[in-house]
Formats: structure tokens, sequence, C-alpha cells
């Protein structure tokens, strides 16, 4: 359960709670309708409360989120959290792990690891990422810790990639290409500028160069499935150890993409948070190869 309380400005008096919900707490339909219709979840200066009715600046609404029932086994895993409180979780995701269970992944995954570590902390949540790297990818994953945030955060949360591709991009630029699915049956995603229907939008800045490769530094203005590895590949940059999408240093066994740092404002204070996510020891350790020549 999560109690949390707003103070209403002038520019809410004499508006319905309602309108306060939506606009001043950026709560979502769906919550509100909960609100409405679940006893005590929401008061008016200690007093139950119903949408419809008007505030006064300086009155103190509060709204009571009840908590989650666990739908996903808890079965516990190392996780590399780099940041917790009441409403938000950001973990640092290792690229062996997989972000939700499927048939072939049944108990490894970030969300069974994360029901267990949710439950070791008395914690009454469910795993709610906001946002989904895919296998194979590392790095910085938020966790809404319920509907509230979810629904805060969903589409504002900026993330910055680190990838080691092949060649020599140019120093910076941006692909445009849209995406597309050829096969509704297969995960695979290809680029074209007259059958993709997915506007797609990658920046990228290279960072470093090595005789074969470089580090390159992203930034996603949309969020397709596999953009990055799509859009690199299209530009004849395809991504180390990305078999899917290229051939360039197969034996690594995965992408070599990490998600390096991610903003956001907090979804109940309004803070601006910012974290960075250290690259796992094989991206590092080839980078380090890399830059001796061994």
């Amino acid at each position: 359960m999560r109690v949390i309380e707003y103070t209403v400005p002038a520019a809410y008096d004499g508006r319905k709670v309602f309108h306060f919900l939506r606009g001043g707490c950026g709560a979502s339909v769906r919550l509100v309708r909960m609100l409405r219709h679940t006893p005590h979840t929401l008061q008016v200066n200690g007093a139950d409360a119903r949408t419809i009715d008007l505030l006064h600046a300086g009155d103190t609404v509060r709204i009571t989120i009840p908590g989650d029932e666990a739908t996903v086994e808890p079965l516990a895993a190392p996780l590399d959290i780099l940041y917790e409180d009441d409403d938000v979780i950001v973990v640092n995701k290792s690229p062996f792990m997989a972000m939700h269970p499927t048939h072939n992944h049944q108990g490894d995954t970030l969300a069974n690891a994360m029901a267990a570590y949710l439950a070791q902390q008395g914690k009454q949540a469910v795993f709610r990422a906001v946002g989904r790297l895919d296998k194979g990818t590392s790095g910085a994953v938020v966790c809404a810790l319920h509907p509230f945030a979810a629904s805060k955060l969903a589409g504002r949360v900026r993330k910055e990639y680190l990838a080691l591709v092949q060649g020599h991009p140019a120093p910076q630029g941006t692909v445009t290409t849209p995406i597309y699915r050829p096969d509704p049956m297969k995960t695979l995603r290809a680029c074209s500028d007259t059958l993709g229907v997915e506007p797609a939008v990658t920046h990228w800045t290279v960072e470093e160069t090595f005789p074969d490769a470089s580090l390159v530094r992203l930034r996603l203005e949309t969020g397709r499935t596999h953009q990055i590895r799509v859009h690199m590949a299209h530009l004849g940059h395809p991504l180390a150890g990305d078999t899917l999408y290229g051939d360039f240093l197969p034996e690594i066994g995965h992408q070599m993409l990490h998600c390096a740092a991610c903003r956001f404002a907090h979804p109940v204070t309004g803070e601006q948070m910012e974290f960075s996510a250290p690259l796992p020891e094989d991206f590092r350790k080839l980078l380090e190869c890399l830059r001796t020549g061994a």
C-alpha cells in the first residue's frame, strides 16, 4: 500500500477533485476510477471524498494505492540495485537475463528476481518495467512500484545507450528510416522508407574508435523493438555480437548494447532523477582488449 498526500494549490481552488487528480497529480483515468470505487482510498482533509467534490486552496488530498498480488513466481537471483524508494526501483540488468517469463525463459528473468526481491523487502508490488531491454542487452531498467508511478513515468524516461559497432560511422548523426516487421511470426525487424509503418529516430555520437570498431553513444526519440540494432545494421555498422542483424564478433554471444544512463522526473516528488549503470564485465573487458590490442 502506498499513501501519497498533496496540498491543493491556488490554481485548483473551487475545482473538482477529479480535475486535481488528473491535472494537478497526473493520475491516469484508470487510477481515478479505482479511487472512485474503492472505499477510503480518496480523502480530503482526512475525510473520505468523491471525485465531484470541490476543493479549496490549501486542502490536503490523500490517495491510497492498494498493494498488488504477486503475478510472477518469485525466484531469487543477484540484482544490481542503482536506486530504490517507495515508488521506483532502478536496476542494472545483466545481459544474460530476460525481462519477462516466456516459453524459452521460465524463472530466470528480471521479473522473477524482482518478485523475490520485493517480497523480501516486504513490498506488495509487482514488476512494472517502464520500457524494456532485449535479452542480451544490459543496463538501467526503471521499475514503477504502483500504477500511479507507472502512469506518470510512461513515455517519460530518457535513456542513453552505449554500443560497440562494426567499422567507423560518421562522428555523429541521426537515423530516421522507419522500421517494419517483415514476418509477423518472427521478431526480426527491418528498415524501409516505403514499407515501414513505425517512425523511428535514433541519434548517435562516436565516443571512441578502434581499428575495426567504434564505441557509440545513442539516444532514442522512439522506442521500437530492436531499434538500435536495426538502425545501426541499416547504416552498415551492426552491433558486435548481434547475430540477428550482422556477423561482427559473433563469438561474444550477445549484442554489445548497454543502457548506460536514464533520466526522469520522480513520479511523486517531481524531482529530476539521473542514474548511471556500470558496464557489464564482458563489455568492459572487450573494450580493454580493443584499447590495448590484446
